[in-house]
């Protein structure tokens, strides 16, 4: 007679059977197990976004006394060198025997024409000095949101601006239109012109962090500095030596009205290539200094 194996033994090695209760727990260690990689996975993500909106260097209180050497938009134009190089405006500097380095001389606002201050306010930021490096009011006009105010508990209001925000792609001239001297001088100083909405989330914390570190005096005292005014111009001391042969402290006020006209486009359109495409906006800034008063004297405290 065949012995019938005990359903009792087992094979040698082969571990017993779990209970039911020890193969939950197992279940809820893994789980746990997983739950923590993915909240510390979560955390380090976290924290190295944070490092990315805030980490720029040097820090934004470096500029409180030192001159930049070199932008990051300074930087993005070397990269982009051989297309410099054949722009008509290079090209007839060059057969005239023109040096082609990079042309930037810092200077401080001392050195500087008021009107100058006063020009580019008016035609870039004329309420430089009313925010606090987001204008939340041009903001809010260039995504057309039409009510006076914005709480969040207002159901017109969230309505209005579901609408203004479902506008914003066909209003993106106007809402790019918005961005404040600070921005403008956060972008140039640490960033790349691109439009991506987490380099324009970086470009709002800079500019905030601007504010707090510099102050409005010295913010517009860079921008004017370091702003493109034409190929490899840097500067309203390098445009004035460039366009008029003379110091900008000597710029008549028809000039720094042309040099503030040169903004939107300082490669298309200067004072040394194809000025009557700024003509115009020169006699329009012109007009509103006149209307408005040249305000940056008295409120950078410099005299005319």
């Amino acid at each position: 007679m065949t012995d019938r194996p005990d359903p009792q033994e087992r094979p040698s090695g082969q571990a017993p059977p779990q209970s039911p209760g020890e193969v939950a727990a197992q279940a809820t260690t893994k789980s746990r197990s997983v739950f923590w990689w993915f909240r510390r996975l979560t955390l380090v993500g976290f924290g190295l976004g944070l490092l990315w909106l805030f980490a720029v260097w040097p820090p934004p209180i470096w500029y409180r006394w030192a001159w930049p050497g070199e932008t990051a938009f300074m930087a993005l134009r070397d990269r982009q060198a051989s297309q410099l190089a054949s722009h008509p405006q290079r090209r007839r500097e060059s057969q005239d025997g023109a040096p082609l380095e990079r042309r930037y001389q810092p200077v401080r606002a001392e050195r500087i024409d008021p009107d100058v201050f006063a020009a580019v306010l008016v035609a870039e930021d004329h309420r430089f000095f009313e925010h606090g490096g987001i204008d939340y009011q041009a903001v809010r006009e260039a995504l057309g949101y039409r009510r006076a105010d914005f709480a969040i508990g207002d159901e017109r209001d969230r309505a209005e601006l579901w609408r203004a925000l479902q506008d914003a792609w066909s209003n993106r001239r106007e809402i790019r239109g918005a961005s404040t001297i600070t921005q403008q001088l956060a972008k140039n100083l640490y960033l790349s012109p691109s439009r991506n909405p987490f380099r324009k989330l970086k470009e709002a914390v800079t500019a905030y962090r601007l504010e707090w570190a510099l102050g409005k005096r010295r913010i517009l005292e860079l921008y004017v500095n370091v702003v493109e005014l034409g190929p490899e111009v840097w500067g309203v001391e390098a445009a004035s030596q460039t366009y008029y042969r003379r110091p900008a402290e000597r710029l008549s006020r028809d000039q720094s009205a042309a040099l503030a006209a040169t903004l939107p486009a300082p490669l298309t359109a200067n004072p040394g290539y194809r000025s009557g495409r700024i003509r115009w906006r020169q006699q329009l800034i012109l007009k509103r200094m006149s209307q408005e008063g040249s305000i940056a004297a008295a409120r950078l405290g410099l005299t005319e």
